[in-house]
């Protein structure tokens, strides 16, 4: 069974995708960044200021979906600049307490809205 995964509590799609699918027990979120679902505009600030918003947002999509970041089994983060590695590690593990995620985390040349940070996830439903 595919599930579709829709809810305010993460901003709307920028595009042709879905915020998360549910499926064989999982729930396989898209690449979230800092907007602000109430807004739908990129939030002002930093890049911890970024990570904390796109981790809210993953939050409330997980909720919608029956989930939680507790259930987050797998994660990638994608970083305008790698040099910004030890603040999002440092907000990243605010959210992530007691047995984190397997991660991935790359430096790409660019992302959507021209955002400073951008995460998916793969949990348990």
């Amino acid at each position: 069974m595919r599930q579709v995964i829709a809810t305010n509590d993460g901003p709307k799609a920028i595009g042709p995708y879905s915020q998360a699918i549910r499926a064989n027990g999982f729930v396989f979120v898209s690449g979230q960044v800092a907007i602000d679902p109430a807004t739908q505009q990129v939030i002002d600030g930093d890049v911890a200021a970024q990570t904390d918003r796109v981790l809210r947002n993953l939050a409330g999509i997980l909720q919608a979906a029956g989930s939680d970041l507790e259930k987050v089994v797998r994660t990638t983060v994608f970083l305008k600049d790698m040099g910004d590695f030890a603040v999002v590690n440092q907000v990243y593990g605010k959210h992530f307490t007691a047995a984190p995620p397997a991660r991935s985390t790359v430096e790409v040349a660019r992302l959507p809205k021209d955002v400073l940070v951008e995460i998916d996830v793969i949990a348990l439903a």
